[in-house]
C-alpha cells in the first residue's frame, strides 16, 4: 500500500505548485533553494562499497542484491519490493538459504573515508548480526578517481 501512496501524494502535491495567471508554474521566490528529492531514483543499477571491511554491493532490477566481500561467499537475496521515505529507501531481502539482507540507502553527500571520493548516497547494509557501512551511487555514475 506504501508503495501506491507515496507516488499518488507526489502527484497530488504537484498540483499545489503555486501559479502564474496564465497557468505556468510560478517562478519560485529570490533566494529560495531548491526543495531536497523526495526519492531516490531505483530504476538503474546501483552500487554501494565500503571500507573497512571491504565490500561492494550490487542493486539491479530494483530489487537483486549480490554482497560481496573477501574471504566470505557471495550473498546473492532478492526483495519484494522497497519502502521509500524522503529520507531513505529500504529493502528488506532474502537470500537462498533463508538469510535476511536488509539494504537502506539515504540521500546525501557520502565520502569513502579513503580516496575521498564524493557519493550521492550513503548505504548501510545489515547481513544477520552484522552492519556494514559505505556509500553508493548509480553503477554508471560512480565516482572514479583522477575524473
Amino acid at each position: 500500500m506504501r508503495f501506491v501512496l507515496v507516488p499518488l501524494a507526489l502527484v497530488a502535491l504537484a498540483g499545489c505548485q503555486p501559479r502564474d495567471p496564465d497557468g505556468r508554474a510560478a517562478d519560485a521566490p529570490a533566494g529560495a533553494k531548491p526543495a531536497a528529492a523526495t526519492a531516490m531514483d531505483i530504476s538503474q543499477p546501483l552500487t554501494a562499497r565500503g571500507n573497512e571491511p571491504f565490500w561492494a554491493l550490487t542493486i539491479t532490477d530494483g530489487a537483486k542484491f549480490r554482497l560481496q566481500r573477501p574471504d566470505h561467499p557471495d550473498v546473492t537475496a532478492e526483495a519484494p519490493g522497497a519502502a521509500m521515505s524522503p529520507h531513505a529507501t529500504t529493502w528488506v531481502a532474502k537470500g537462498a538459504k533463508g538469510e535476511q539482507l536488509t539494504v537502506t540507502l539515504r540521500p546525501g553527500e557520502c565520502s569513502d573515508g579513503m580516496s575521498d571520493l564524493k557519493y550521492p548516497m550513503s548505504a548501510e547494509v545489515v547481513l544477520l548480526h552484522e552492519s556494514l557501512y559505505g556509500c553508493a551511487a548509480k553503477t554508471a555514475e560512480l565516482p572514479r578517481e583522477g575524473g
